[in-house]
């Protein structure tokens, strides 16, 4: 089981730090038949800085009204051990790991929230395949431009609107299941905390 996340997160300008996760979208990926089996997808309402950007909306696509009354971090970061359960995924027997494009989200996003709120990190978030990094084994170059590059190098068509966390997710399972199909084999990226 492979299960590809992307936070979501958005650029702001320095003087509206922390930066914080307004989308936590993860699919849980068959690593045998590299189908989605399960999706769990949340907006986060902000709670240093509620009120969103025009530059995250204009990057996001997600709007004030998609945030306001949402869960905030902690619950759905609960909501998250709750779904990791009910898909088997905390069974020591099960073997899964994240996938992101780059290691941003899970290196530096979620651990910078977390801290700043004073929030512990689950310990399945603390080992990853970085895409980026498995893409350039298998095809020989780095895709400077992410998913869109890694698109086109396998000649896909991108799923929706880059920087929708969801979006995102549904393509790095695309480009899974391409280098999966062409006998490219995983391996984690990240290096244990």
């Amino acid at each position: 089981m492979i299960a590809p996340f992307h936070t979501g997160a958005a650029k702001i300008p320095p003087t509206l730090l922390p930066r914080e996760i307004i989308e936590f979208p993860i699919l849980k990926l068959n690593g045998r038949t590299m189908e989605i089996e399960s999706t769990f997808h949340m907006y986060v309402q902000p709670v240093v800085h509620p009120q969103l950007t025009p530059f995250c909306t204009e990057l996001t696509g997600i709007i004030q009204g998609m945030v306001d009354g949402q869960p905030n971090l902690q619950q759905v970061l609960e909501r998250v051990d709750e779904w990791m359960a009910k898909e088997g995924l905390l069974d020591p027997s099960v073997k899964s790991i994240f996938v992101t494009c780059g290691d941003w989200d899970l290196k530096v996003m979620l651990p910078g929230q977390c801290q700043y709120l004073g929030l512990p990190v689950a310990d399945y978030f603390k080992q990853w395949i970085n895409l980026k990094k498995a893409y350039s084994f298998a095809m020989g170059s780095w895709p400077k431009n992410g998913l869109l590059d890694m698109n086109k190098g396998l000649n896909l068509q991108h799923i929706g609107r880059p920087h929708s966390g969801i979006d995102d997710c549904k393509n790095i399972a695309n480009i899974m299941k391409t280098l999966a199909h062409r006998g490219f084999i995983f391996k984690q990226t990240s290096k244990p905390f």
